[in-house]
């Protein structure tokens, strides 16, 4: 039967946005499912385009899923994370190719491990315990502790397997964000002799700027567990300590996706350590920070809800990503006198805030 009335259409239209919305997590776990089949691999290595018989010859799929396996196609299809169409038109398979978006799930510096960090059991299952954890008074353990008992630090430095998620997760992203840091932000490390790369990790980022502007002397600050396990042969120096007791003297100081797992309180601390650390602003002192602000790019819609995603992201570590004045509290209490934003990371930025 036809609709009669622009009312019943509009309750159609959204019951159809209430299912979306519900069934976000599918979307989620098929991209997933992708990660796990290997399937962007299976396309990339065949030309770039390939039908369902091309992607299973070379997966590990058993034969009798195969029918299901279609149906993970079309929702990856429709989704965007691939494309999908019959360029010759006489046959009926479909022929799948990547999207800008997957093409970032294949090559050597793809976004696979840090996707399958997000998409990983421990770091998804907090959030359905997110409604209880809202109605517990603060302070409390945080979202991750709450289901698990321990902190993702705590984790990690307890299981190995854990930690080399986490630990390659950050090492892709950096390996990612880092070309474009030094296309779009270049001048962010002009006249910097050396830099202290802090909660730097297994020092991917500062040996992208060790390897980009190699007079700058480039050390990672991280706990010992972290610099037990750091790669060796590189030009950069790993420092073992507490960026809560001190951090070791340089030119700058560099943050990437490390201020926002921390509260006000704690990155004023840690950001006057880092202001003894460094030499005034005349003399080249700085601290360079990668993270979000929100309400930057906030015309763009894309923007404005994966910042408020990741916002209820980080909730997970009683983390939080902050506007810009909630960033210029944190500067100015810490001693800071000015700083810098360049919106230029997509959803992150790169500030530059001075002594």
């Amino acid at each position: 039967m036809a609709l009669t009335t622009s009312t019943n259409q509009a309750l159609l239209d959204a019951q159809l946005e209430l299912w979306n919305t519900t069934f976000s997590h599918i979307k989620s776990m098929a991209l997933k499912s992708a990660l796990d089949l290997r399937i962007a691999d299976a396309i990339h290595n065949h030309a770039g385009a390939a039908t369902v018989p091309d992607i299973v010859a070379t997966v590990k799929l058993h034969p009798s899923k195969i029918p299901c396996f279609r149906r993970l196609m079309r929702v990856l299809a429709a989704t965007g994370v691939l494309s999908a169409g019959n360029p010759s038109g006489s046959s009926t398979e479909l022929v799948y190719a990547l999207t800008p978006l997957s093409r970032l799930l294949v090559g050597s510096h793809n976004l696979v491990p840090i996707t399958a960090m997000i998409l990983h059991p421990s770091f998804v299952s907090p959030f359905l315990e997110l409604g209880t954890w809202f109605q517990q008074e603060l302070p409390g353990p945080c979202v991750f502790k709450q289901t698990h008992g321990q902190t993702v630090w705590e984790q990690a430095a307890r299981d190995a397997s854990f930690d080399a998620l986490v630990n390659d997760g950050m090492v892709s992203d950096s390996h990612f964000i880092m070309d474009i840091v030094f296309e779009e932000c270049a001048d962010a490390f002009q006249g910097i002799s050396s830099l202290v790369d802090v909660g730097g990790g297994l020092g991917a980022a500062a040996q992208a700027i060790s390897k980009a502007f190699p007079d700058v002397k480039c050390s990672v600050l991280d706990l010992d567990h972290v610099v037990a396990k750091a790669p060796s042969g590189t030009d950069v120096q790993y420092i073992a300590g507490d960026m809560f007791e001190s951090v070791p003297p340089a030119n700058a100081m560099f943050f990437k996706w490390v201020l926002h797992d921390w509260s006000h309180e704690e990155c004023v601390k840690i950001l006057k350590n880092c202001k003894k650390a460094i030499p005034p602003k005349e003399e080249g002192g700085k601290v360079i920070i990668i993270d979000i602000v929100i309400g930057e790019e906030s015309s763009n819609l894309k923007h404005k809800e994966t910042q408020a995603l990741f916002d209820l992201y980080i909730m997970l570590v009683n983390g939080i990503e902050r506007d810009e004045q909630e960033w210029k509290k944190i500067f100015f209490e810490a001693g800071f006198s000015d700083y810098k934003i360049l919106p230029v990371l997509g959803a992150r930025s790169i500030i530059s805030v001075y002594p």
